[in-house]
């Protein structure tokens, strides 16, 4: 009498929380999250993350040294003059272009929205991008807001403020070279201006990997590193902006 083998058993696909069946090949492996196809892309994030970190607290380190230095000298700048036999206060009282530089308080803060959309955007476009490896499903990308030219565009209009700014307070007198407390508005707004700068720099890299079109994993890191940067540019212009007007 012939013997038949046992029926091979046959492995049912794997459900997830809810019932519903997972795809195969989706997420790339650990818990990277949805549309991640690299496996090291939470520790790329991580070491960006923590890179920034280290530069914002640097940052953050200068400026407190200038203002340490700023308020010492605004309490205690006082010279002997000869003349007078007796120590005069050296710090003289500077106008402000208020005005001007509340307009480029609120574009650099408009900036600040368009960068964070385009991280958002972002998001989105790298949660979906599973559904892409999908036959017979197609998405529709509609008209993309460029967020990233828009911001480049505001931080270079607040720029070209300060700069006004700078103008301004020189043909009222004020110069680099002046008395106290002049020379330390051009460089707390110098300082502030050139680590804006840097973040322009990076914005616009941003911009051209997605014209490369680069990995969106690649982009998605590079734009939540700059605009957590662009933010914190954000926060330290109103500090610089506070203390300049309530100390000067």
């Amino acid at each position: 009498m012939p013997v038949f083998p046992p029926p091979a058993a046959i492995e049912r696909p794997k459900s997830g929380h809810g019932g519903g069946v997972h795809p195969p090949g989706f997420g790339g492996g650990d818990d990277n999250g949805p549309g991640d196809s690299s496996p090291d892309y939470g520790r790329r994030l991580y070491r960006a993350r923590l890179a920034l970190v280290l530069a914002l607290f640097s940052i953050s380190m200068l400026f407190v040294i200038l203002t340490v230095v700023f308020l010492f000298l605004h309490h205690g700048a006082f010279v002997f003059d000869s003349r007078a036999n007796a120590y005069i206060r050296e710090w003289v009282q500077v106008s402000l272009p208020v005005r001007l530089l509340a307009l480029n308080t609120i574009v650099l803060l408009v900036s600040s929205f368009t960068i964070e959309m385009s991280r958002r955007s972002l998001g989105r476009e790298m949660a979906l991008a599973p559904l892409r490896g999908i036959p017979g499903i197609r998405l529709d990308e509609g008209f993309s807001i460029p967020w990233l030219a828009i911001t480049v565009t505001l931080g270079l209009t607040f720029l070209v403020g300060q700069w006004v700014a700078w103008q301004i307070l020189q043909h009222h007198g004020f110069h680099i070279s002046t008395r106290k407390p002049t020379p330390f508005f051009y460089v707390l707004t110098g300082a502030h201006a050139v680590h804006l700068v840097g973040g322009i720099i990076a914005v616009l890299y941003a911009g051209f990997a997605s014209l490369l079109h680069r990995p969106v994993e690649h982009r998605r890191i590079v734009v939540e590193v700059v605009s957590w940067y662009w933010h914190f540019m954000g926060v330290l212009w109103l500090y610089v902006f506070a203390l300049l007007e309530f100390a000067m």
